[in-house]
């Protein structure tokens, strides 16, 4: 099945509307000759003569009469569109479909989504929360937040700021288990870990004079939510590798304690992640720029 010219339509409306090739054209921003193709190239394509022309006017034929009205409304209906999308691509507004991990859009993004909201009225947010990675494509979004370090893909990505991890601890259960001085020691430590690690069952840690060392440690709970393991951590059940962002009230408060305070595990990173292409709608552009202004001043925010 062959499509229909609409170009050609869109031009004969036009010349319908203004009585001229000359005026179509220029009101176009196209060459007369291009007009008069697009009309030979219709009238060629339905058999009969939508114009008749003579060196002083231009009237419709009864095909062009009867075709006119339609012809007209595609126009407009055309240029509606382009207007319609031009804003959405100017001016924030519209739909924006979003991913995050389970604790973190909990406790960290959504919090920030208030303010973007009042600031954006035009705009509207799904947020969708898992701790599995999302196919972003495949599922919809226009972008998804991943904390860690990114694996090589298609994917564009922007860095919003770094998170540290630390191995944590409550006081009640270094008094009784005693405080690990150099990473082998805790492998006679009770592990609390998080399912979805990229290291899998081995801790690793540096330090500046000491270098790496990776270590497996005896797991008592394990979880596929990060935040799962707070509740046996506060009761002094283990200790465990933490993000900042789960932790740092607790720390603050003296709940929790930091253990091996030379010896870092590797740092990670919040990151935005968005389809493949480079021009991104403004409602989409907008909340990236909202998230890493607050992001980046966050309490547990790593300095970049």
């Amino acid at each position: 099945m062959q499509l229909p010219d609409l170009e050609a339509w869109a031009i004969f409306a036009r010349v319908a509307e203004l009585g001229s090739f000359a005026a179509t054209a220029e009101s176009l921003g196209i060459t007369q000759p291009t007009v008069s193709k697009a009309i030979a190239r219709l009238e060629k394509r339905i058999g009969t003569p939508l114009l008749h022309r003579t060196s002083r006017r231009m009237t419709l034929t009864a095909a062009g009469q009867a075709a006119v009205a339609r012809a007209t409304r595609l126009l407009a209906e055309g240029e509606a569109v382009e207007a319609a999308v031009t804003a959405q691509a100017v001016s924030p507004r519209g739909h924006v479909r979003v991913a995050a991990p389970m604790s973190f859009g909990v406790a960290h993004l959504a919090p920030l989504l208030p303010a973007f909201m009042a600031k954006f009225p035009d705009v509207t947010v799904e947020l969708v929360l898992s701790d599995e990675t999302v196919d972003i494509v495949g599922g919809g979004f226009d972008l998804a937040l991943r904390i860690g370090n990114l694996d090589d893909s298609s994917l564009l990505a922007r860095r919003l700021c770094g998170v540290r991890i630390l191995l944590v601890g409550a006081p009640a259960y270094f008094e009784r288990a005693g405080r690990p001085k150099h990473p082998r020691d805790l492998a006679t430590h009770r592990g609390l870990t998080y399912a979805y690690a990229r290291s899998g069952a081995a801790w690793r840690f540096h330090h500046a004079r000491h270098g790496d060392y990776s270590v497996g440690i005896p797991s008592v709970l394990r979880a596929n939510n990060a935040e799962a393991l707070t509740p046996a951590l506060l009761a002094g059940q283990g200790l465990a590798l933490q993000p900042e962002f789960l932790v740092w009230r607790e720390l603050k408060r003296g709940a929790l304690e930091v253990a091996l305070p030379g010896w870092q595990p590797p740092e990670i990173a919040v990151h935005v992640v968005m389809p493949p292409g480079r021009s991104r709608p403004a409602r989409v552009q907008a909340l990236i720029d909202h998230l890493a202004r607050r992001l980046s001043k966050a309490p547990w925010a790593a300095a970049d």
